[in-house]
């Protein structure tokens, strides 16, 4: 039997090709620990922008309703916009802070804006100090299957209107 030389080369190729198969080795251990040591997490409800584009456009239907432009916005339920509407002729500038700002507002405190606002004039004004949040009518949060999925808030003209055009684009998912 022929006895074959180890050449330098030789060596160099094996060493690499045995590094390689113990790198993957080891590159697997960790992959595979971590994917069993993922807990099982819970699932949520989110609101997706076909949705919160449908209470959005029942909004803009009650104003248009009205006669009242202003702006309606729609945010998840960590507060962030997902559609905002400014209609041609809106009453006031600041509509465009407000809006997001009341849909945020009921988002964060899970309840109508109309009932932070009622708390301030009466049994709670220190809740007035509660900087960044905006209490006044028109914020409504958003509850699909009694799970809080986000909020709308609408600015046009009048508290009441406010609310009225806010709890129509809530109907579009009741």
């Amino acid at each position: 039997m022929k006895q074959t030389r180890a050449t330098p080369a030789r060596m160099t190729r094996t060493r690499m090709a045995t590094c390689a198969l113990a790198l993957v080795a080891l590159c697997q251990v960790p992959h595979q620990a971590a994917r069993a040591a993922v807990p099982d997490l819970p699932t949520r409800p989110v609101l997706t922008l076909a949705v919160a584009q449908r209470i959005a456009a029942a909004a803009v239907q009650q104003a248009e309703a009205l006669h009242t432009p202003g702006v309606i916005a729609v945010v998840d339920d960590a507060g962030e916009v997902i559609v905002q509407i400014r209609m041609d002729n809106a009453f006031m500038r600041a509509s465009g802070t407000l809006a997001p700002g009341k849909a945020r507002s009921a988002v964060m405190f899970r309840r109508p804006t109309a009932t932070l606002e009622a708390a301030i004039a009466g049994a709670r004004p220190a809740l007035v100090s509660a900087q960044g949040f905006v209490m006044m009518k028109g914020g409504e949060p958003i509850f699909i299957r009694d799970r809080l999925v986000g909020g709308i808030g609408v600015s046009v003209d009048t508290p009441d209107h406010d609310e009225q055009i806010a709890q129509a684009g809530l109907a579009a998912v009741k």
